[in-house]
C-alpha cells in the first residue's frame, strides 16, 4: 500500500512511555525493540576530583547540549518506514541529514542543502508534452493501446549545494542523490519512499552538483518541488545489499553532512561532535548528546536538576502535562506547547444502514463534546477541528464558509426523533419503529491512553443521547493491516489519527477511487465509503492543479460539501510540547519541523 506512511500509527509514539508509572498509562511497541531502561550510575571510588578535573567537567558541560526523549528510534536510517517512525526520528536524523526541503508552518523552506526550491517561477521545474496510451475507461496506461493522447508531465532540476560534504569530508554529489533513488527502486525503504518511487519516471544526475525527475504522466500536484533523493553516501553504501541496509552499520552510525557528526551510539544514548565538513556556520556548541529516558519522572528529574537542557515529550499525557505547568509557573523551566501535526477523528461506515442517514451522522457530531475531549486531554491548549483540513493549512476553509457542529446534545436528540429513533420505553437506547437499535462498535487502537480516554467520554456522549457504543480495542499492526478492519471495511465507526502535512493531500484521502475494495485491491484511505460526485470533482481538482487559485477554491467546496455531510467527525489535533532549561535560548519548536530544525542558532544565557 503506497500511501500507507500517511497513517498515524501512534503506537510507535506511545511506546515510549512504557513503564509502570502511577500517573500515566502503560504502552507497548508492536514489532519494535526493547524500551531501554534507564540504570543508576554509581559514584566512582578513589581520590576526589580536583579543582581543575571539576573545571574541566564544567567546560564541557557548557560546551554540550543534553536533550532528552522518552525513547531512541530504532535506526537512523534517513528514509523511515512510516510517518509515525519518521517523526520519532526526526529531531536525531535532522542533525545529520538537514531536510533538503523543510516543511515548516505548514510551509516550505530551503534550508541550503539545494540551492533553492524549484518551481515553474524560476524555471527549475517545467511542463512538457508527453505521449501516453489510454486504456479503455480513458485511464493512462503502460500497455499499447489504439488510443494515444498528450497530457502535461512536470520536470524538476535539483541543484544540490557544492559545499555539502560528509561528516568524513568526501564531498556530497549528485551521484550520491541518485544512489539514493537506486537503492530505493531495489528495495522500497519505507512507506514515503515507496510513494515518491510511485510518482518517479526517471531520476538522472544532470552534473556533479545536478539532478532531474522526471514525474509520471498521470501526477501533477502542488507538492512536485519535493520529488528529491535525500543522498546517501554511495562511496558508503556501494555493495551494501539493500535489502539489508536498515540493519546494516550504517543505519547505526550514519554519515551525513550535518552540523553534527555522531561518535556513539548505545541503547540508551547518541553523542555527536560538531562536524568539520558542515557547509553552513558551525553550531555554538561543539557536543551534542540525545539521552533516552524511558520514565516520565526521571525524565522531568533530569531537567530540574540540570542534567538536560531540552526534553522532547511526544506524546504528552495529562498527567505529564500538570507537572510542566506547574514547574512553568515557578519558573524552573520554560514550556512550549503547540498542536501538533497529529489529528484525531472518528471515521463513519457509510455502508451501515443507519449511518447512511444524515441526521443520524449529524446528530452524532452535535452529542459529541469535543471540547470537553480536548479540554480533559490537554488543558484548553488545542480547540476542536471544524474541517479534514487543519486551520495552519494553506487551504482550511474560513470556519464561518463551514457546517459546524458545536456541541448540542438537545439539537442531536431532536435530529434523531426526526430520523424516527425514539426511546418510548425510557430504557435510554433509541431505536427504529421496527425495533432496530443504535448500537454500534467503536474500534480504536490497543496501547493507547489518549484514545482510550476520548473513547470513554464519546461513550458518555453517545449514551446521553440514546446511542450505546461498545468499543473495541485492537492491536495496531492488525486493526492497520492490508488485511485488517479497516482497509476491509468491516468496522461501524473508527477512532484513529492521521499526521498532517503542509499539504493536505485529499485525493488519498477523500476521492471515490480512494474507497478501500476489490475494484481497487483494498487500496486508499477513504475508510468511510464517502463518494459524492460533486466533492469528488472538487479534491480531484484542488490535488492536481498548479493553479494556486483554482486549488483554493476546490479545497474550499470540497471541505463545505464535506462538513455538510459528515463523512467523520474530526476531533482535535493533539499537544506536542518541547521543555526547556530557564537558561536556553533560540528554539523555536514548530508543528511539522523537527525541534533541531534550527540547533545551530540555540544558545544559553550567560
Amino acid at each position: 500500500m503506497v500511501r500507507r506512511f500517511r497513517l498515524a500509527l501512534l503506537f510507535l509514539l506511545h511506546a515510549a512511555l512504557l513503564g509502570s508509572m502511577a500517573s500515566l498509562a502503560a504502552c507497548t511497541i508492536e514489532g519494535g525493540v526493547p524500551t531501554p531502561v534507564p540504570t543508576l550510575t554509581t559514584v566512582p571510588s578513589g581520590p576526589l576530583p580536583t579543582s581543575a578535573a571539576v573545571a574541566e567537567r564544567m567546560a564541557l558541560r557548557a560546551d554540550t547540549w543534553f536533550i532528552g526523549m522518552l525513547d531512541l528510534p530504532p535506526d537512523l536510517y534517513p528514509y523511515q518506514q512510516s510517518a509515525a517512525a519518521a517523526r520519532l526520528a526526526a529531531p536525531v536524523t535532522e542533525l545529520l541529514f538537514p531536510s533538503p526541503i523543510l516543511a515548516y508552518n505548514y510551509g516550505y523552506t530551503s534550508t541550503g542543502v539545494l540551492e533553492r526550491v524549484p518551481t515553474l517561477e524560476n524555471g527549475d521545474a517545467a511542463l512538457r508534452k508527453a505521449d501516453v496510451y489510454l486504456d479503455a475507461a480513458g485511464t493512462i496506461t503502460t500497455t499499447v493501446t489504439s488510443t494515444i493522447t498528450q497530457v502535461d508531465q512536470l520536470v524538476i532540476t535539483f541543484r544540490w549545494n557544492p559545499r555539502l560534504r560528509w561528516a568524513d569530508g568526501t564531498p556530497v554529489t549528485a551521484d550520491d542523490s541518485v544512489f539514493a533513488y537506486e537503492l530505493a527502486r531495489a528495495v522500497a525503504p519505507g512507506d514515503a519512499a515507496a510513494d515518491l518511487l510511485a510518482r518517479t519516471a526517471s531520476y538522472e544526475k544532470v552534473d556533479d552538483h545536478t539532478t532531474r525527475a522526471v514525474l509520471r504522466p498521470d501526477y501533477v500536484g502542488a507538492g512536485y518541488f519535493l520529488s528529491y533523493w535525500t543522498p546517501l553516501p554511495r562511496h558508503v553504501l556501494q555493495g551494501v545489499d539493500p535489502a539489508r541496509v536498515r540493519s546494516s552499520d550504517f543505519a547505526r552510525l550514519p554519515i551525513g553532512y550535518g552540523p553534527y557528526a555522531i561518535v556513539e551510539h548505545t541503547a540508551n544514548e547518541i553523542r555527536f561532535e560538531r562536524n568539520p565538513y558542515y557547509f553552513g556556520p558551525a553550531p555554538p556548541l561543539s557536543r551534542l548528546t540525545i539521552r533516552a529516558i524511558a520514565d516520565p519522572d526521571l525524565l522531568r528529574a533530569n531537567l530540574l536538576n540540570g542534567n538536560l537542557d531540552v526534553v522532547l515529550a511526544d506524546p504528552v499525557l495529562p498527567a505529564m502535562l500538570q507537572q510542566f505547568d506547574a514547574d512553568a509557573a515557578e519558573g524552573l523551566v520554560q514550556l512550549m506547547a503547540i498542536p501538533g501535526p497529529i489529528w484525531e477523528h472518528i471515521d463513519l461506515n457509510l455502508d451501515v444502514p443507519a449511518l447512511q442517514d444524515i441526521r443520524v451522522r449529524r446528530a452524532i457530531a452535535h452529542g459529541t463534546n469535543r471540547q470537553g475531549m480536548a479540554d480533559a486531554l490537554f488543558g484548553r491548549r488545542v480547540p476542536v477541528l471544524d474541517s479534514w483540513v487543519l486551520p495552519g493549512q494553506k487551504v482550511a476553509a474560513p470556519p464561518d464558509q463551514l457546517t459546524r457542529y458545536p456541541y448540542d446534545p438537545d439539537e442531536a436528540r431532536r435530529l434523531l426523533d426526526e430520523a424516527g429513533y425514539t426511546d418510548p420505553d425510557g430504557d435510554r437506547l433509541r431505536a427504529s419503529p421496527e425495533g432496530i437499535t443504535l448500537t454500534f462498535q467503536l474500534l480504536t487502537t490497543q496501547g493507547s491512553s489518549i484514545r482510550t480516554e476520548i473513547a470513554r467520554h464519546f461513550q458518555q456522549d453517545m449514551d446521553a443521547i440514546g446511542i450505546h457504543v461498545e468499543v473495541t480495542e485492537t492491536v495496531p499492526d492488525e486493526l492497520f493491516a492490508a488485511e485488517g478492519p479497516l482497509y476491509l471495511r468491516q468496522f461501524d465507526m473508527v477512532l484513529f489519527g492521521w499526521i498532517a502535512d503542509a499539504e493536505p493531500s485529499g485525493l488519498q484521502l477523500w476521492s471515490c477511487a480512494a474507497v478501500p475494495g476489490e475494484s481497487n485491491d483494498y487500496q486508499g484511505e477513504n475508510f468511510a465509503g464517502w463518494c459524492f460526485r460533486d466533492a469528488d470533482r472538487a479534491i480531484r481538482t484542488a490535488d492536481t492543479t498548479l493553479d494556486p487559485v483554482q486549488r483554493a477554491e476546490a479545497y474550499l467546496r470540497q471541505q463545505q460539501l464535506w462538513t455538510q455531510e459528515v463523512p467523520s467527525i474530526p476531533l482535535f489535533q493533539r499537544l506536542s510540547i518541547v521543555v526547556a532549561a530557564p537558561d536556553v535560548r533560540g528554539l523555536s519548536p514548530d508543528a511539522l519541523a523537527p525541534v533541531t530544525w534550527n540547533v545551530g542558532t540555540w544558545t544559553r544565557k550567560r
